[in-house]
């Protein structure tokens, strides 16, 4: 029941900020995390792979009666993620209408509003902010067209002079004022979301597959007691790709020793399973939705509008396997409960800074805390399963971690004892 080795292979999102800034970050809430529990963390550098797609680091974690060591990679795809922001404004602005128009001909926009009104909304942002910076642009051309005309300027050249100003004017302004908007990086996400689930993206499902083989790796030759792979965002998807594939190059993958558990936050699965064309992708949830070797956690916030809720992986994607369905297991997190109200009053609208605190530290004891699921010593599928043992184990006296252990390992012991009789856990049990 005790975790001493935990293996922790992260799936990273959309995000072109990569390994650097993400180790920052880790370092930092790493240290909030050891002052909130009183316990002491110690992390090592990171090491990056020969081919530079996997950076790996060490955490090593002790408290009064319990330390853990964890084993953390990095799998990595800021590389691709920033050649496409660094295509041409225009083509970038021309390809993501392009695209925004088919989601909406073919009905996936109308399906997202249908599944989770805020993400769809969060999705047409940066198209109606375009329009009213294209709208900007245009009057500031249209001004400068007739005035060209009241000088005596030829029709043809004033308007040719005006389509440049448009031109350099929206250019300008979407330029300029992409660190408050975040409109371009937007726009890239939409058309990458695109054309991965079109299969239009070879260098994506290039590394996805060696990434599965490295996954595959790590089962058959690891030490830990458990191999968690974390997707964040649309690293949720990427992760179930990673999984997915690895199951088909070792369908013995979770059953060589180590338990794997896969774990998404903030996850937005239907940006790639809504699209008609992605029948392999739907085709790997189900696989997932009844793999008896492995554990899927989903965790999921309201408040955060860049993943889905409330969403179910499966259902949602119109998949139906029957008794035979075990996972995921659906966890809704609360970020209310875990941040200081004067501090969560700053954020709560800040869209980026909501979703990124499925990986940051809490500022309250919790049984969500992402730094507990990746440092502490209980088993991820039980702390999700036990909430209130977690809590007590992490915040209790003596009597209370005592109690908090028993009854962690009674309930492991009657799983066990189902299994012998070849029952099946609950399919999509909520905690809260």
């Amino acid at each position: 029941m005790r975790v001493q080795h935990r293996h922790i292979i992260y799936v990273q999102g959309y995000d072109p900020r990569g390994l650097a800034q993400y180790y920052r970050m880790f370092r930092t809430e790493l240290r909030k995390f050891g002052r909130l529990y009183g316990l002491a963390a110690t992390i090592g550098r990171p090491q990056v792979a020969d081919d530079g797609e996997i950076a790996s680091w060490t955490i090593d974690t002790k408290a009064g009666d319990w330390q853990t060591r964890t084993s953390y990679d990095f799998l990595r795809f800021e590389d691709l993620i920033q050649r496409d922001l660094a295509s041409p404004i225009w083509r970038t602005v021309l390809h993501a209408i392009w695209i925004y128009w088919r989601l909406v001909f073919r009905g996936t926009i109308a399906r997202f509003w249908k599944a989770h009104w805020r993400f769809a909304t969060f999705i047409t942002y940066p198209h109606f902010l375009l329009l009213i910076e294209a709208l900007v642009a245009l009057g500031v051309a249209f001004g400068f067209e007739k005035g060209l005309e009241a000088l005596g300027l030829p029709a043809p050249f004033s308007m040719a002079a005006a389509a440049a100003l448009f031109v350099a004017v929206l250019g300008t302004v979407l330029k300029y004022t992409e660190n408050q908007t975040y409109l371009l990086y937007l726009l890239s996400d939409t058309i990458w979301t695109w054309e991965f689930s079109h299969r239009q993206r070879p260098e994506w499902d290039e590394r996805i597959d060696r990434f599965a083989q490295y996954l595959a790796g790590v089962a058959r030759a690891s030490d830990a007691e458990e191999i968690v792979i974390v997707g964040h965002s649309s690293g949720s998807f990427l992760g179930a790709e990673i999984l997915a594939r690895a199951l088909k190059l070792d369908p013995a993958l979770g059953r060589h020793g180590p338990r794997i558990v896969f774990l998404t936050i903030g996850g937005n699965f239907p940006i790639v399973g809504f699209h008609a064309a992605s029948r392999d992708f739907r085709d790997h949830l189900r696989q997932l939705a009844v793999e008896p070797s492995i554990d899927w956690i989903d965790c999921q916030s309201r408040k955060d509008v860049m993943n889905f809720y409330p969403f179910d992986p499966i259902a949602g994607h119109g998949i139906d396997v029957g008794a035979a369905r075990r996972n995921p297991t659906i966890v809704p997190v609360r970020f209310r409960e875990i941040i200081k109200p004067e501090h969560y009053n700053l954020f709560r609208w800040k869209f980026f800074r909501v979703h990124f605190q499925f990986v940051m530290a809490n500022e309250r004891p919790h049984a969500y805390d992402f730094f507990m699921i990746v440092c502490g010593p209980i088993p991820l599928s039980e702390r999700m399963a036990r909430p209130e043992a977690a809590l007590a184990i992490a915040t209790g006296d003596a009597a209370a971690r005592e109690w908090a252990w028993k009854r962690l390992e009674t309930a492991a012991a009657s799983r066990a004892d189902a299994a012998d009789l070849g029952e099946l856990e609950p399919s999509a049990r909520r905690r809260g």
